[in-house]
């Protein structure tokens, strides 16, 4: 029987779930998240048995923000996206097997700023300042402690030796040191990056890539979301 621990990077999940399967409500997300996780535990070779399934994320921003194109102050805390976060997370918080390791918002920080492509887009005068709309804008937010708790969590099960398995579902590289690690302590270490593109190099710090997307001919490709969430 081999157990196994699964970590989700919540901010990488959510946008790629959504440019993946689409719009949701927050209790189909959260129903989608969880069967997502439990599809790894299936295997025809071998016995799995899940220890937990931890979810690293922030709650939603609720302050004030001046847009400079609109004008105006947005209030986050009355938008649906507020709404709907908070939603998705009491029902992860439900869930069993669940653990919720969350981190915070620099909200101090966050500031609206226009997307890479459309300032390509005004340096080359292929558009102009006045043709600017609301959808040419992305706000531009930074987690707080959300890649420590993982780096910290993989460093427990890993010493502790609570697990057989570790598999991450992220798209970034900032584990590597603690998959270093927990390969030294003797962990099979996996990476999911949901079929989204890995540095090369990745390769050599994980025991294997396994991704339980379907093929992504079979899927209903969606507009990507006007949020850029980084990580800190």
């Amino acid at each position: 029987m081999v157990k196994v621990a699964i970590l989700v990077d919540g901010g990488f999940y959510r946008q790629r779930a959504y440019h993946l399967f689409g719009e949701k409500t927050a209790k189909e997300r959260a129903n989608e998240l969880e069967r997502y996780c439990r599809s790894h535990l299936k295997d025809k070779r071998e016995q799995r048995e899940l220890y937990r399934i931890f979810y690293y994320d922030c709650p939603p921003m609720a302050k004030k923000l001046y847009h400079p194109l609109l004008g105006k102050q947005i209030d986050f805390g009355r938008s649906d996206m507020y709404k709907w976060m908070n939603e998705f997370i009491s029902e992860l918080t439900h869930k069993r097997k669940f653990c919720m390791r969350m981190g915070k918002l620099a909200e101090e920080q966050a500031t609206y700023s226009i997307r890479y492509e459309i300032i390509k887009k005004l340096c080359s005068k292929a558009m102009t300042v006045d043709e600017l709309t609301e959808a040419d804008f992305s706000l531009q937010i930074t987690q707080k402690g959300v890649d420590m708790k993982i780096g910290i969590d993989i460093s427990s099960l890993a010493f502790k030796q609570q697990v057989d398995q570790i598999i991450l579902i992220s798209g970034d590289s900032d584990f590597v040191p603690a998959a270093k690690l927990a390969r030294r302590e003797g962990i099979d270490f996996i990476l999911d990056p949901m079929r989204s593109p890995i540095k090369p190099d990745l390769y050599e710090h994980v025991d294997g890539i396994r991704s339980k997307v379907p093929n992504p001919r079979k899927i209903k490709e969606a507009e990507q979301p006007v949020l850029e969430m980084q990580h800190e």
